[in-house]
């Protein structure tokens, strides 16, 4: 069995939003998995000397037109929540307090929270909005809000960014295939060839 794709994003990333929507597709074609493996974007700020594309003078109104032009090349409903940028540690902790028992229902939770925050343009990094979302999936709303606050669902939060930062993630999304590493939305039509040719 060929080792999983590691799909690297921040909740609060347009682009980790678009990617969503397709690297499963991308990967099972090939007849591969997909790990989720949500991190907080910004911690990789400092180092990097980056910032929120939409704070960016020129390329902030550059990328939020190609945020809606991808959008709608995918077919996906797409509007800016009004907080965004905002780190979302609600719905990474979520993500985490679920994956390891129930990682099917981590991932479409991901997608629940990823459609309501940027195809909806609602606040998805509200706890609240985290937990409703969580119901019709069969999770328990409290015990998801109290997971979400655990001291060990938070360190566990902290060592994926960590682990993230440390093996050269700087971005959402960020995708390592068999170890080579693709950075954005657009790069993955080189993702599908790449799995479909072993590489260049």
């Amino acid at each position: 069995m060929s080792a999983p794709l590691e799909f690297y994003f921040d909740f609060y990333s347009p682009y980790g939003y678009l990617a969503s929507a397709r690297i499963d597709e991308i990967a099972t074609k090939h007849g591969r998995e997909v790990i989720w493996r949500p991190f907080l974007v910004g911690a990789t700020f400092a180092l990097t000397g980056a910032r929120p594309l939409v704070d960016i003078p020129l390329q902030g109104d550059y990328s939020l037109h190609d945020m809606r032009r991808c959008a709608r090349e995918q077919g996906l409903p797409f509007q800016l929540p009004d907080n965004f940028p905002k780190a979302a540690l609600a719905a990474s902790r979520a993500f985490y307090w679920l994956v390891d028992a129930q990682p099917e229902k981590a991932k479409a939770l991901a997608r629940k929270i990823y459609h309501a925050t940027f195809g909806e343009g609602r606040d998805g990094t509200d706890a609240n909005l985290v937990a409703d979302l969580a119901v019709p999936l069969g999770i328990d709303r409290e015990q998801l809000l109290l997971g979400m606050q655990s001291p060990e669902v938070k360190a566990r939060l902290k060592q994926e960014t960590e682990a993230a930062v440390a093996r050269g993630v700087f971005g959402s999304p960020y995708i390592f295939v068999d170890g080579e590493p693709f950075w954005g939305n657009d790069r993955l039509e080189q993702v599908d060839r790449w799995l479909a040719t072993g590489g260049w």
